[in-house]
């Protein structure tokens, strides 16, 4: 069976910036043996927002966005193996850390909004349902990855079908 320390699941909330970039405002990594999320202030002026995209003013945070890759780099240091959702963020994450970012997407992975969230997070204004929460999302997602895991390496096929001696006939 993989190894499930070795694995870990990145997810963030964003927002497009001024020239439509991503300014990543809420990051989470989960894995067996970590969770941990990280907000960050905004990298320039921008408008005010919270309760309807993710709940998170920019004030309820406290790490600079110049430190970002830092943080990011520092934190999945020990995982061999990362896993984000989708093109844009599996290209954004990659670029941030200089690493291999494995696209869930591409592993049949339902959308993050559709998986059940069983992982509660602690921030009030996390309180209702419908809001993006990173922390959620990405326990939901390493859940999945992890069934996903053991899923298939319980299910072997042979390598070679030609090898096959059997030989059905259909009858009445």
């Amino acid at each position: 069976m993989a190894d499930a320390s070795r694995e870990a699941v990145i997810h963030f909330e964003f927002l497009r910036g001024r020239q439509n970039e991503t300014v990543v405002k809420e990051l989470c990594i989960a894995s067996s043996t970590a969770s941990e999320t990280f907000r960050f202030k905004s990298p320039y002026k921008m408008a005010d927002h919270g309760p309807y995209e993710n709940g998170i003013n920019w004030a309820d945070v406290h790490i600079e966005y110049k430190d970002l890759h830092t943080v990011v780099t520092e934190a999945v240091v020990g995982f061999p193996h990362l896993y984000a959702y989708g093109v844009s963020k599996v290209t954004f994450l990659s670029s941030l850390t200089g690493r291999t970012i494995h696209n869930l997407w591409d592993m049949d992975c339902p959308t993050p909004d559709s998986l059940n969230h069983k992982h509660r997070c602690n921030m009030p204004c996390h309180k209702f349902p419908k809001l993006a929460c990173a922390t959620k999302s990405a326990h939901s997602i390493y859940h999945w990855l992890m069934h996903y895991m053991q899923v298939k390496d319980y299910v072997q096929y042979p390598s070679d079908m030609s090898r096959h001696t059997a030989s059905f006939a259909a009858a009445l």
